[in-house]
């Protein structure tokens, strides 16, 4: 049995009249679609700290706070097939964290010189996520459930 590869992912809440998810479009790559900041934990890495270092990575986003750990999934890779494990948390920023922003990815990691597009968008989302990200939502609040878009 093959090991499954260990990630995180984050939905970071910006709460206005509407509250809101930090999400983020690779520039030149749209068959990528919409996403959260996701990655690999690295070795030794605690997934609280990991969680922060990709957001900080994939959006430059330093103002964020981990709220708590929503769900722990187990699904394959979905070009690979190959086994992970990815846990979900929930995390806050300050209600005037800009509305969009362009990110350029330094360092050595798998998105080392992408560009990301960064913004916000009100919650429940109209779309699906790519991968289906967006399917914990509902354990943060029942009313962000993902009310539209493909069937899962």
């Amino acid at each position: 049995m093959t090991r499954p590869r260990f990630r995180v992912a984050a939905y970071v809440i910006r709460r206005r009249a509407v509250p809101e998810l930090l999400v983020f479009d690779h520039i030149g790559m749209p068959e990528a679609g919409t996403q959260v900041p996701a990655g690999g934990v690295k070795p030794g890495e605690g997934l609280e700290g990991a969680v922060l270092r990709e957001v900080a990575e994939e959006t430059g986003l330093l103002t964020v706070t981990v709220v708590r750990q929503i769900t722990v999934e187990d699904k394959p890779h979905p070009e690979t097939g190959q086994p992970r494990r990815t846990s979900f948390f929930y995390l806050h920023t300050s209600a005037d964290t800009p509305d969009a922003w362009k990110h350029h990815v330094h360092g050595d990691g798998d998105d080392a010189g992408l560009t990301f597009t960064c913004r916000f968008l009100p919650l429940p989302l109209k779309q699906p996520l790519a991968d289906d990200q967006d399917t914990w939502l509902g354990r943060i609040d029942p009313r962000w459930t993902t009310v539209a878009g493909e069937s899962r």
